[in-house]
């Protein structure tokens, strides 16, 4: 058994879990917010989700959408590798926490891991920019 090494990172957002979590989840959003993942706009095509990203163009799907605040999904690269990604909504009072876990997978140095890591922080900074209330 083996496991990837892991990071989890958060923000904090002053607003509902629940509002939090519906714009998270509309993946024609994600441009708005997840510049690492999404450089131009998502598009439905076939049932799947296309953008194009800093990587070339990628698919993405989502978790199915659920009352827990799981907001989990897979990229699948260029390549044909799919890398998923843990992502959770937690309610804290009356705004709520964003956990993102990134892992680094086997063909990533630890300078890439490194930018990474500098690039989901930017984008979940980026998100709570845009979704908090003063």
């Amino acid at each position: 058994m083996s496991t990837l090494p892991s990071r989890h990172l958060g923000v904090r957002i002053e607003a509902p879990a629940a509002e939090v979590y519906a714009f998270v989840a509309d993946p024609t959003n994600l441009p708005r917010w997840a510049a690492g993942l999404a450089s131009s706009s998502v598009e439905l095509h076939e049932g799947r989700w296309i953008t194009e990203s800093p990587m070339g163009t990628v698919e993405i799907a989502f978790a199915p959408r659920n009352e827990f605040g799981v907001l989990d999904h897979d990229v699948t690269l260029p390549s044909g590798e799919v890398v998923s990604n843990p992502v959770r909504v937690l309610p804290n009072e009356d705004g709520c926490d964003l956990v993102f876990t990134v892992r680094q997978r086997p063909d990533m140095s630890d300078v890439d891991v490194q930018r990474d890591l500098a690039a989901v922080q930017a984008d979940l900074d980026t998100l709570a920019r845009l979704l908090s209330r003063p």
